[in-house]
């Protein structure tokens, strides 16, 4: 497999992503879940508020856009690209709206909608999921992009729990799907749904005795009267039929032309299980949503349901179609795409959760998970140094994923600054959860920061402290670790160092922690009040699509 063909997730702003990596007409399928310019803050993963970071990551991450020169530019940048209906469109926005918040976040979206078009190719789809606060200002954008005429859906996904209260309103309960094609032909699989037990019961009431199979009798004769060429006899009835003579005679032979007695009109008898279903339409009641006890939860605020992006998958890509999603959060969409045999392409501008997806695609497929690359992420200690000096949190949420800690929640004025994250193990005869203190450290690092360490994990009560450095140790860091002594496991019966430094340059040469993990598919915990919530092993299909959940 060439370095070409390897799936990829890309750390960045996506719009400079796709600018810089994506060719042309090479994605057959985009599903992007966009902010939806709720006010609602995106960074709760961990019930964390980051302090300074790159302003398209906070905007991500709190789903709050403000024009400002960022905005200013992108608008400037839209208007010299030529693309006159867009432009048409924007200025009249512009004139209606203002330029308020709203405005911002339909400039920027409208660039990265130029940019997935490009890479989409002629057959591909779009599916841009949102919710009503913004979607009629998205599907003329939709429009002006994608042209009206390649519009080919707004579903309607129907969650089973209303958002708000219904004092003044109706309850709101939908999200809403919009899907464009990128040329006047597309891929489709039609997808199917079970049948509903009412229709089951009212029209496949028979029940074949020797199988148990249920079916139906079926009209044979043609709507059409005027076919000399299928006007014949049959079992004694003449009528015109929708089959041959040759065929009627070949089913009947085979059982499935039923006459109820002699002189009846003959029926086709049609099996319950050989149908495909009741085709599914775009209204969608029947996917959940992901709920907080739900077995596919990660704790990811806006994680959508395995089972909605099966359906968007299946029906408009084949295997080995490269499926993308610009903005892909925890990952559901490239989970799904590895499953059904699809390559994928996934972006986000957030260290945590790049690392928060390569959990997931681990935990989830093991050892059958594909190759992939992890391109804008440090991958040498330079650019962990120049990580360092860009985002001193986004430093810190790269190196806590390097030994899949989680980050420490808000910190508060005066707190503590020797958390920056936590890994949770069981041990004991209980088998209880116990805690390691993560430290991580980009700057210099001297013995102080080991004795706050070492304060810090009595405090906490934890058995194991770790402390990460950009930045060799010192010899006295070494010794002050070395005097912490060791924590001995009750359920291994083994010694683990109490106090643990690593720096990222051993984490890129192979070292990890020290800590109990024992029968580690069987016994690793990742609580969704702890460590990331482990995802559910799964295993990739193999020549027949999975049923949808």
């Amino acid at each position: 497999m060439s370095m070409s063909d390897l799936n990829t997730l890309y750390y960045g702003d996506n719009l400079d992503i796709l600018k810089r990596y994506i060719k042309d007409e090479t994605v057959d399928l985009i599903y992007l879940d966009p902010p939806f310019n709720s006010r609602a803050s995106y960074n709760v993963l961990f019930e964390e508020k980051n302090g300074t970071a790159p302003v398209a990551q906070v905007r991500a991450f709190e789903d709050f856009w403000h024009w400002d020169m960022a905005t200013e530019s992108a608008y400037k940048d839209i208007a010299k690209s030529g693309l006159a209906k867009l432009i048409d469109l924007l200025e009249a926005l512009r004139a209606f709206l203002g330029q308020n918040d709203m405005m911002a976040y339909l400039v920027m979206m409208a660039a990265r909608l130029v940019e997935l078009r490009r890479v989409l190719k002629p057959t591909g789809s779009i599916y841009l999921h949102c919710d009503p606060t913004a979607s009629h200002h998205i599907k003329l954008l939709m429009d002006a992009v994608f042209g009206p005429e390649r519009f080919v859906n707004e579903i309607i996904w129907k969650r089973t729990s209303a958002k708000g209260l219904a004092f003044t309103r109706f309850a709101s309960n939908h999200d809403i799907i919009l899907r464009y094609s990128k040329g006047p032909n597309w891929i489709w699989n039609p997808q199917y749904t079970e049948h509903d037990p009412e229709y089951i019961r009212r029209f496949y009431r028979h029940t074949e005795p020797e199988t148990g199979r249920r079916y139906c009798l079926d009209n044979l004769t043609n709507p059409n009267k005027d076919r000399p060429n299928l006007t014949y006899e049959f079992l004694g009835v003449t009528r015109v039929w929708r089959w041959t003579r040759e065929r009627m005679e070949e089913a009947y032979r085979q059982g499935l032309v039923v006459q109820a007695k002699p002189g009846a009109v003959p029926r086709l008898k049609r099996y319950l299980d050989e149908q495909e279903g009741t085709p599914v339409d775009d209204v969608w009641t029947d996917i959940r949503p992901v709920g907080s006890r739900s077995a596919e939860a990660l704790g990811y605020p806006t994680q959508k349901p395995e089972a909605l992006l099966e359906r968007i998958i299946a029906a408009s890509s084949n295997e080995g179609d490269v499926v993308m999603d610009p903005f892909c959060g925890c990952g559901t969409a490239v989970t799904v795409a590895e499953r059904l045999g699809r390559r994928w392409i996934g972006i986000d501008i957030t260290h945590l959760a790049i690392a928060l997806m390569v959990n997931r695609l681990r935990d989830t497929f093991g050892d059958e998970l594909s190759p992939f690359e992890v391109i804008g992420a440090p991958a040498d200690v330079a650019s962990a140094r120049a990580l360092a000096e860009q985002s001193k949190h986004e430093f810190e949420h790269w190196a806590l994923g390097l030994v899949s800690a989680r980050p420490a929640g808000e910190r508060k004025r005066g707190a503590d600054a020797g958390i920056d994250g936590y890994i949770y193990f069981i041990d004991g005869e209980s088998l209880g959860l116990r805690k390691i203190v993560v430290s991580v450290k980009g700057g210099a690092v001297g013995v102080a920061q080991v004795r706050d360490l070492r304060g810090v994990i009595e405090r906490e009560q934890a058995p194991i402290g770790a402390f990460i450095t950009l930045e060799p140790p010192t010899q006295p860091m070494l010794k002050e670790a070395a005097v912490a002594g060791f924590y001995e496991s009750e359920l291994l019966g083994q010694q683990y160092p109490r106090i643990q430094i690593l720096t990222i340059e051993q984490l890129f040469g192979g070292h990890t922690l020290q800590y109990p993990n024992p029968a580690q598919d069987a016994w690793r915990m990742r609580a969704a009040d702890g460590t990331f919530k482990r995802a559910k092993r799964q295993y990739r299909s193999e020549g027949e699509q999975q049923a949808l959940l």
